[in-house]
């Protein structure tokens, strides 16, 4: 009987983890798409309040190793490291120069603080410090790479 028990918990463990919500390291899915942010942690404006008018977007393009995007405001390109589920960002470089308010500078700075990624199973990018989302984007329909 206690065989049974111990296989029946082994076997629950086991599907639990296969049904694991988040894809780790799949770097296919980050190339494929155009990302918009939906979410970013730490600031006390709502999201909306931070980015009025246009939502920060990033591609990733694997051959040169770089993203690209805006800030909700300017334009951005920044070189990348992957590996694994572990990312890093370069500093950006802005290539327009308005003044943008408060997102543009939560944005920038939440990338230099992000070690890490995951694609969630409804195809959401987080990105991460540590275990904690700092960003989440959608797919968008902006051009891609």
């Amino acid at each position: 009987m206690k065989k049974h028990t111990l296989f029946l918990i082994a076997l629950i463990s086991l599907f639990v983890v296969s049904c694991s919500t988040n894809t780790f390291g799949d770097s296919s899915k980050l190339y494929n798409n155009a990302w918009e942010l939906e979410y970013i942690t730490g600031p006390r404006i709502a999201f909306q309040g931070l980015f009025p008018d246009e939502k920060p977007a990033i591609t990733f393009n694997k051959s040169t190793n770089t993203v690209n995007g805006t800030t909700g405001c300017n334009g951005y390109n920044t070189d990348f490291k992957l590996n694994g589920n572990k990312i890093s960002f370069a500093d950006p470089g802005i290539t327009t120069l308005r003044y943008c308010g408060d997102g543009e500078v939560f944005f920038l700075k939440g990338m230099k603080g992000i070690t890490s990624y995951r694609i969630t199973d409804e195809g959401k990018l987080e990105l991460l410090m540590s275990d904690v989302v700092m960003m989440r984007f959608k797919k968008s329909m902006i051009k891609k790479q």
